[in-house]
């Protein structure tokens, strides 16, 4: 499944963020993937998504010039299974 901003996401139950000075180290349990965040950033990003009705939304607290690639990174992070889709109630 492709990465759509315009859908709610959130940190996969099975990855552990590692706090680190670059951003975060990001482990998921389950496909055993190792993904560095670089950006403290990024890391505030993706542990929030899920506070939020769509990824678009998330994004739209960071400044412009951010947004396309943080967006980039979500789609990457989406295609490594470490942000699945959830819905919103």
């Amino acid at each position: 499944m492709s990465f759509d901003s315009a859908r709610a996401y959130r940190l996969h139950p099975q990855v552990a963020l590692r706090p680190e000075p670059f951003g975060a180290l990001a482990y998921h349990y389950g496909n055993r993937k190792l993904v560095f965040l670089r950006a403290p950033e990024l890391v505030e990003l993706v542990r929030e998504l899920d506070q939020h009705p769509s990824a678009d939304e998330a994004l739209a607290g960071l400044p412009e010039a951010r947004r396309t690639a943080f967006r980039k990174a979500l789609a990457s992070l989406s295609g490594s299974g470490m942000i699945t889709e959830t819905t919103h109630d």
